[in-house]
């Protein structure tokens, strides 16, 4: 019976628009790795102070989407969605017409809490649009718009930017904010709430369980010690494997590939072993980052495999830690999505910060594979004290349980 009923199972047309939207978001996160050397000379900085960038966007995140997770509980969720792309576009537009790096930086930050506010709110909209056994899949979908923007967005923003300049790469995202803020205006409903509007308090109540934060310290890690050396992927490339400046766009095409395919493989793993699907992540992206190290870094086809399976690993993590952080939240479902999605970008903001430190010390570029090393070691931890205590403790009733119970009171 289970079989038969799940290929029913499709997902409303609202789901596709919101990973557009996601999409758009992963693009402007991750481009400026691909033209972070045209970025920092043009701005009149160092390529490791223009790393910077990246950091601020992150730490820019890492505000906003819990914090708009909070405020935006009862306001209807189609005019935050609309007015969180407006700002995306101003915040390009703005940096697209400074000179001054620090008011790029403030701009960055703006469009990053504009960010924030979009995926906190498009995860409880995709979670209320769909059936209770497609909520999974709906998440799933939304977070494979950040997969797909690392195929093509990236690639395709960081080709435009090597052709006509970084500030018309953001203008052209700041315009595409603007379409797709219209196209949500006209088809997201204005309010998706299911049951009862859920209260400031229950939220922050169901956040009491230690695996939640030690599934929450996972994230940060993981995605923070492959964030290390994408944010410098760009003189990796150019200066340590000698790879022309032109072809740096197409091999971002093969980190993509790689991403996207880790994000399916942890989706379809993680449902069935989600611990040992992230520590098995955690070894394949501790191995690249320990040989993005030696000799072998400095060809151009061996590290160009790497990068893909650095993408492989580290984008398998999203998906899993997401399943897992909302299963443990219990009945706080959007607030749990926005954590995570702040754990990762505490994760960017401080494997960012930490291999532009290590590539100005004596390390070089050498650097930020070894931070990034640490940071993946350092995330075994957790998740092996959370294998440790799994046998001995009763799963928190998951947010999507609290859901389906709200609904059937609601009847």
């Amino acid at each position: 019976m289970p079989s038969s009923a799940q290929p029913s199972v499709k997902l409303p047309f609202v789901v596709w628009l919101l990973t557009l939207g996601t999409f758009l978001m992963g693009t402007t996160e991750f481009i400026v790795a691909g033209i972070l050397p045209e970025m920092a000379a043009d701005l009149g900085v160092s390529v490791s102070r223009g790393g910077l960038l990246i950091t601020f966007f992150a730490i820019g995140m890492i505000v906003g989407a819990p914090a708009m997770a909070i405020a935006t509980l009862r306001l209807p969720q189609r005019s935050t969605l609309v007015l969180a792309l407006i700002v995306f576009a101003l915040g390009h537009a703005l940096a697209a017409l400074v000179s001054s790096f620090a008011l790029v930086l403030v701009a960055r930050v703006i469009t990053a809490f504009a960010t924030g506010t979009f995926w906190a709110v498009a995860g409880a909209v995709a979670l209320a649009a769909v059936a209770p056994n497609a909520r999974a899949r709906a998440s799933g979908m939304i977070i494979s718009g950040i997969g797909l923007a690392t195929v093509v967005g990236v690639p395709i923003g960081s080709l435009v930017g090597n052709h006509i300049g970084w500030r018309g790469a953001f203008w052209a995202l700041a315009v595409l904010a603007g379409v797709v803020a219209l196209i949500i205006g006209r088809f997201i409903p204005a309010a998706s709430h299911t049951g009862r509007a859920p209260s400031v308090r229950s939220q922050f109540a169901a956040l009491r369980s230690g695996r939640f934060w030690l599934i929450w310290v996972a994230g940060v890690l993981l995605l923070g010690g492959v964030m290390a050396v994408y944010s410098y992927v760009a003189p990796l490339l150019t200066d340590r494997a000698g790879v022309p400046t032109g072809a740096v766009s197409l091999i971002l095409v093969g980190y993509g590939i790689g991403a996207l395919v880790g994000t399916n493989i942890g989706g379809r793993l993680g449902d069935r072993r989600p611990l040992a699907s992230l520590v098995g992540a955690a070894l394949i992206a501790f191995l690249v980052l320990a040989l993005l190290q030696t000799p072998l870094s400095t060809d151009p086809v061996a590290t160009v495999v790497l990068l893909v399976l650095m993408g492989l690993a580290g984008q398998s993590v999203p998906p899993v830690a997401t399943t897992l952080a909302v299963r443990f939240a219990g009945n706080a479902p959007t607030l749990a999505y926005a954590l995570t999605a702040s754990a990762f970008n505490v994760g960017i903001a401080g494997g960012s910060l930490t291999a532009g430190i290590a590539l100005d010390s004596s390390l070089g570029l050498t650097g930020p594979p070894l931070a990034g090393m640490i940071m993946v070691a350092l995330a075994l931890v957790p998740l092996l004290t959370l294998t440790a205590i799994r046998a001995t403790r009763t799963d928190t009733p998951s947010a999507l349980e609290h859901l389906r119970a709200t609904e059937k009171a609601a009847a």
